[in-house]
């Protein structure tokens, strides 16, 4: 009898152990691959990478009039962090009872001497001329990725005279940090030869333009050093072999503006590269170019092989409106990937997240996009990588 109790415990043990050895082999060993659209439906999506993890930011999410985030550690799998920025904080600068439930768009969080930064366009409520589109960038800091963050000052970080959008920090290897954002279409109707067809055509009387801007921050981000300085705009000549792609909003008679906005800049091998989404960001022609100079503020020369990522409908595909990038590393810091939004025929038009391979090599950039099939997982070791490099 006493052989027989022995031996039921003793397969009993022997089963418990293989099922949990199962149970932990299963969850050591995540799948090879990934498949674009990620599960999580943000526009604008940036990602900070800090101490071994990943954090995502977006406009929408599900946030209220803020901004919400995701984390992971290998940029496949995310958890949702909940609301991290509330626009009623103690310093709060917006309005959101204005257009666009306040228009709390584009966050991105950058780590700086401990704390942790995020830039963002909203709505200012500071408005006495009524108009419908009064956007600036704010910054707020928290003390976690996941914040709460907490506005700096009670107004924006600077005011141009004009709506703003799309803040994007770089900090070059002397230290010095820049702000670039997107001067907006409103009220900024531009000659060119795309506006003289647009009005003979009988499309448009005008062509209204956003344009990026570059201007240096204080090293405290609590505002900029000097005048902003140019550095992207649409083409003027139908000539130019950028006219085509960056005004398709405009022939295909969708909306009379013509975008240059949601830039972001990085540096390689002495290269500064400034990444640029053009067209209308709620239809299907928006698409991602970029530039390149010597120095942060330019001057900026277009690339040959633009655009550099855009819709594949026209291939057999399914995504269409792909823009608004920002770019991030594997956890081991070898490869190079873009982050961006797009739709699908799934997803209709809803903005979800992508993340494609990207290389930036003897000044060009290719991004190997856009995917829906599955894709290898990025390289992934305990080496730590970061976003400016």
């Amino acid at each position: 009898m006493k052989k027989s109790i022995f031996l039921f415990f003793f397969f009993v043990t022997q089963a418990s152990h293989f099922s949990i050895a199962q149970l932990v082999q299963s969850v050591a060993a995540p799948t090879a691959t990934y498949t674009n659209p990620l599960p999580v439906q943000f526009g604008d999506p940036y990602i900070l990478h800090t101490k071994g993890m990943y954090y995502m930011y977006g406009t929408g999410g599900g946030a209220d009039k803020g901004f919400s985030a995701y984390s992971s550690s290998d940029l496949v799998t995310w958890k949702s962090e909940g609301q991290v920025y509330f626009h009623d904080n103690k310093n709060g600068w917006s309005d959101p009872k204005a257009n666009w439930g306040g228009a709390y768009w584009a966050p991105e969080v950058y780590e700086m001497k401990g704390k942790y930064y995020l830039f963002y366009s909203a709505q200012w409520k500071v408005n006495p001329t009524k108009e419908a589109e009064n956007f600036r960038i704010g910054v707020a800091v928290a003390d976690k990725p996941t914040g709460p963050f907490i506005d700096l000052t009670n107004k924006p970080i600077f005011d141009p005279g004009y709506p703003i959008i799309d803040a994007n920090v770089f900090t070059d290897t002397n230290g010095k940090s820049y702000l670039y954002y997107s001067r907006c279409c409103y009220k900024h109707p531009v000659k060119s030869d795309v506006a003289d067809l647009a009005k003979e055509k009988g499309w448009f009387n005008e062509i209204e333009e956003s344009w990026v801007y570059g201007v240096e921050l204080k090293p405290d981000f609590s505002g900029v050093v000097g005048e902003p300085v140019l550095l992207l705009r649409p083409p003027v000549s139908l000539s130019d072999k950028q006219a085509e792609w960056e005004s398709r909003s405009v022939t295909a008679r969708e909306v009379n503006r013509r975008w240059t906005e949601g830039s972001v800049m990085f540096k390689k091998d002495d290269t500064y590269y400034i990444m640029y989404s053009a067209n209308h960001f709620g239809g299907q022609f928006y698409a991602i170019g970029y530039a390149t100079a010597k120095s942060p503020l330019g001057p900026f020369k277009k690339a040959a092989n633009n655009p550099v990522l855009q819709r594949n409908t026209d291939k057999g595909g399914s995504v269409t409106g792909t823009g608004h990038n920002s770019i991030t590393y594997s956890p081991d810091g070898k490869e190079m990937f873009c982050v961006y939004h797009g739709r699908t025929a799934k997803t209709g038009d809803e903005r979800v997240v992508f993340i494609d391979r990207m290389q930036a090599k003897n000044g060009q950039i290719t991004i190997s996009g856009p995917t829906t099939t599955p894709q290898k997982r990025p390289s992934s070791t305990t080496t730590a990588a970061t976003n400016n490099r």
